[in-house]
């Protein structure tokens, strides 16, 4: 990784940056919903960080003829919003200058104003600047996109990087994968699934491999349950057209839920390279269970309908709980409990391993889940240990306690926040923290049981914790989040 360098006030003239070569970064999408929340305040604190190449330009394409001034002033009024807020002037007037902005649309029939614009920038940054396209767009523009960064030049020296979901159903992701696949070669192709990107999620499989007293645990021997519960009190009022289109199982169980569990899961790889790691993950997606739908429960919370932009008696799912099998000699007989949804009592991302209780003189006589190896994967990520001790005193009485490692609290941890982390690895050419189509081929053949033939959608209250069923299915142990 190149060595991170804060650059204030640095200007093009007195660049800061890793010496990557100069890089066109290419927006799609770029006045949307997911520019402004992630890619556009990531984009920034890589420039803050000083982990930009030294010569790099960003250029927004959008439908409407934004000027380039009126561009720059949306990013700022984005950080302003969302974070991280220029410092001074100077530094914002320094990233400003390099941002350009190439309306009327962009199809293979019609490239709208961006030839023009990257003419222009490529001239300004120098040479043969390397291409990143980042398509921050709905699901269903990714085909005509990516066809017309073929049909128009755009594919050469280039990466392209798409956002979740990648299809929205197997047929869907395989017609995409084609067209990819026509325009593309398969090195230059970064699909991104931001769980795979976070601090905590690379502990799942680095606190195993690097430690030897969990990697003997990490197995069907030790291991009773894996729960996976990513609840959330936000809503969907800023998304809930494409909420509606694509709800909690299409959104988070075959791309969030389906990785992490992969992340826990997979066989020790050969090396940590992008090539084994991405192998190991897939491997294991591919002995996922085909979901059977009366091990699932769909939820919708009251007043999903009263959203502007969801359609009139929707029955979209915003909740889903699900047990997850995994046939392979590790993991045969482990449940897998995967449990996410919108309007919930509390906004949680925690993986939690629950071990067995051992054989001996203390059978039967520990206090429940006790034993636990738990990973948050919000923030800057923490690890937690549930542990049974003797109380002190005169008689012999047992408890269990936490201890507890924020990741951040590590000598010398400098962590990124997990888009600006996936960021950088695309401008580095790093693909280990990126999904690879076998693998989401095998998870859109374990979800497909799901989609062909889904239970009914119950109605749940507002910061609730679901429909009642989600409790009943992973009975007769419990959720450990809000139960």
């Amino acid at each position: 990784m190149a060595t991170r360098k804060g650059n204030g006030t640095s200007s093009p003239a007195s660049p800061s940056g890793p010496d990557l070569g100069p890089t066109v970064f290419v927006l799609f999408g770029a006045t949307g919903d997911l520019a402004k929340r992630l890619v556009l305040p990531a984009f920034y604190r890589l420039w803050t960080e000083g982990l930009l190449p030294r010569q790099w330009l960003l250029v927004g394409n959008g439908r409407g003829n934004v000027t380039h001034e009126d561009f720059r002033g949306h990013i700022r009024d984005v950080l302003e919003e969302f974070g991280p807020k220029p410092e001074s002037p100077a530094a914002w007037n320094a990233f400003a200058e390099r941002v350009l902005f190439a309306g009327g649309g962009f199809t293979s029939d019609s490239p709208g104003s961006l030839l023009d614009v990257l003419a222009g920038a490529r001239e300004s940054a120098g040479g043969d600047p390397q291409l990143v396209h980042y398509l921050a767009i709905p699901p269903v523009a990714f085909a005509e996109t990516t066809k017309a960064i073929g049909r128009h030049g755009l594919a050469g020296n280039a990466r392209v990087v798409y956002e979740k979901p990648f299809g929205t159903s197997p047929q869907s992701f395989r017609a995409l994968d084609r067209v990819v696949h026509s325009v593309l070669d398969e090195q230059q192709v970064y699909r991104i699934d931001h769980f795979l990107g976070k601090e905590a999620t690379q502990d799942l499989h680095l606190l195993r491999f690097a430690n030897g007293l969990f990697a003997a645990v990490w197995n069907r021997e030790h291991v009773e349950s894996v729960q996976i519960d990513v609840p959330e009190k936000l809503g969907i009022t800023d998304r809930s057209a494409f909420y509606d289109a694509t709800g909690a199982v299409l959104d988070m169980l075959v791309t969030h839920l389906f990785q992490v569990a992969a992340e826990v899961a997979m066989e020790p790889p050969a090396s940590l390279g992008a090539l084994d790691l991405q192998a190991a993950r897939e491997k294991v997606i591919r002995s996922f269970r085909p979901l059977d739908p009366a091990e699932v429960v769909l939820g919708q919370f009251t007043g999903y309908r009263d959203v502007p932009g969801v359609a009139a008696g929707s029955s979209q799912n915003t909740f889903v709980a699900a047990r997850l099998w995994i046939d392979n000699p590790r993991w045969r007989g482990v449940p897998f409990y995967l449990r996410t949804g919108k309007r919930l009592a509390e906004t949680k991302q925690r993986v939690s391993l629950i071990l067995r209780e051992p054989a001996g003189p203390l059978a039967g006589q520990l206090p429940g889940e006790s034993n636990v190896l738990s990973f948050s994967l919000a923030g800057d990520g923490e690890i937690d240990l549930s542990l049974v001790a003797k109380k002190p005193g005169p008689v012999l009485a047992l408890d269990h306690g936490t201890a507890a490692l924020p990741l951040a609290a590590l000598p010398g941890a400098d962590p990124l926040p997990a888009y600006v982390r996936l960021l950088h690895d695309i401008l580095i050419g790093d693909r280990s923290l990126f999904t690879r189509p076998d693998g989401l081929a095998a998870a859109w053949k374990a979800v497909t049981p799901l989609l062909s033939g889904p239970p009914g959608v119950a109605s749940y209250p507002q910061g609730s914790w679901g429909p009642p069923a989600a409790g009943k299915l992973i009975a007769p142990g419990r959720w450990l989040l809000g139960q």
